[in-house]
């Protein structure tokens, strides 16, 4: 299968084509058509499946081959916002803003993407000269519908993207607030990587007779990434972590810590190892997290610190090193970070460094994935079986958290909220038009992103 065969119009498989992809993946030889037929849509995809050409692509067809977009004679002129894509983080917004432009170069669309915590006055401008495609978190989306600089009165699509992690993050009842500002006629598309009681109450609330789709899941894990438990005493989980760093000649490694706190402690105490390594956070400015990002991107940086949801839209051609510093609180957050491994058939390792007070997390994990995972003694780091476990401290926003707070693309981006990190391809502005595509997905020509 080709996309040529999936009834996509030949400027758009142009494009795609030029980005090196010639075969869709599961999720897109499955949503692509269903898209195109105009229905709703439930779609079951995590990070890494190629989800987000499963929606740009057929949404950049339809908008583009109508009678508005056949009337349509370049990307400059004045138009009405017809697609919305909400997605949870900032991060993940830029990078589907991206692929609409790539994906649309050879069409007369155009697009922008609007989050917290940069300013609003160059949004306000672009939407006020019109887009196609608006791609947003909810907080900043409801910013500008407040002030009244949006439009969403023409939205013809509505895509939720990762939207179980919404969820998680507390942004429903944003959800819901813009949910009322849409015409009720409209083609609806929910995308998931999990389906939860609430995924689905939200699904059988938003959605018209869906047709639905799911693709395997990580949950079984890939099987190219090598998964080992390093038990380990807590407090001699940084020296062995610049251990396995140095005696492997690690280069690049992506870690994972429970808190910002620990992510900036494990920063400074690498540092002092000799092991270049910076942090991602919602502490972090928007300049120290593209800077940190770039440099881990293009191996410049050797070890890139990170919070789960500061870490979410992290999409690095061949990562070869992914270690949980801290194992996550929610079991299927391990299925996320080590996804970030051994993408488009290249291998991957993720290691855990497990203390006693993390047994009961590995125990929940194993039961996710349903396997044990092989565990390997490090000579010098034995762990003291007498250790008895203590309370861990879960980050602020954690399931079992009342108070969530607006994690991302909240009103002006709260430092202190586990999920701020703008960012934009190469640092601009939001909104603002940038140069150099990112590949869609990893290893070419498996998938298009």
């Amino acid at each position: 299968m080709s996309f040529s065969t999936l009834g996509l119009s030949d400027v758009i498989v142009r494009a795609v084509t030029e980005q090196g992809y010639t075969a869709p993946t599961p999720i897109q030889a499955q949503a692509i058509p269903a898209v195109l037929n105009g229905g709703d849509l439930l779609a079951g995809a995590q990070t890494g499946t190629g989800k987000t050409a499963g929606f740009t692509l057929p949404i950049l067809h339809r908008l583009s081959t109508d009678k508005v977009g056949a009337t349509l004679r370049n990307k400059t002129a004045p138009r009405a916002i017809r697609a919305l894509v909400l997605t949870p983080t900032r991060e993940l917004a830029a990078q589907v803003e991206e692929s609409v432009r790539v994906y649309g170069k050879y069409t007369n669309l155009n697009s922008a993407v609007i989050f917290g915590g940069v300013g609003i006055n160059p949004q306000i401008k672009l939407l006020k000269h019109g887009v196609d495609i608006l791609v947003a978190t909810p907080g900043r989306l409801l910013d500008h519908a407040g002030q009244g600089t949006v439009d969403l009165s023409k939205i013809e699509i509505l895509i939720l993207d990762e939207a179980d992690r919404m969820l998680d993050m507390g942004f429903i009842h944003d959800i819901r607030k813009v949910l009322a500002l849409l015409p009720p006629k409209r083609q609806n598309l929910l995308f998931s990587a999990t389906f939860s009681d609430d995924i689905k109450a939200l699904a059988d609330r938003l959605l018209n007779n869906p047709q639905s789709i799911e693709v395997a899941r990580r949950n079984s894990t890939v099987e190219v990434i090598a998964q080992k438990i390093h038990p380990v005493d807590r407090d001699k989980k940084h020296p062995m972590l610049s251990h396995l760093i140095k005696s492997n000649k690690w280069h690049q490694v992506l870690v994972f810590t429970r808190t910002k706190h620990g992510a900036n402690k494990l920063v400074e105490q690498l540092g002092k190892d000799g092991i270049g390594a910076m942090a991602i956070h919602g502490n972090k400015s928007q300049s120290a997290r593209t800077k940190a990002l770039a440099e881990f991107k293009d191996g410049s940086l050797q070890v890139l610190v990170a919070t789960d949801i500061a870490a979410r839209g992290i999409d690095i051609d061949q990562l070869p090193h992914v270690v949980n510093y801290d194992l996550p609180n929610v079991p299927e957050d391990y299925v996320h970070r080590i996804g970030r491994t051994g993408r488009a058939g290249a291998t991957g390792e993720a290691v855990s460094l497990v203390c006693v007070d993390e047994h009961q997390m590995l125990k929940d994990i194993e039961k996710l994935i349903k396997q044990t995972l092989p565990r390997h003694v490090i000579p010098g780091f034995e762990p003291d079986m007498n250790a008895k476990p203590q309370p861990i401290q879960l980050r602020s926003g954690a399931p079992g958290h009342a108070n969530r707070g607006r994690p991302n693309g909240g009103r002006g981006g709260n430092p202190g909220n586990p999920g701020n990190k703008p960012r934009t391809p190469g640092g601009a502005p939001a909104g603002a038009k940038r140069s150099g595509p990112r590949p869609p997905q990893a290893s070419r020509p498996a998938r298009a992103r």
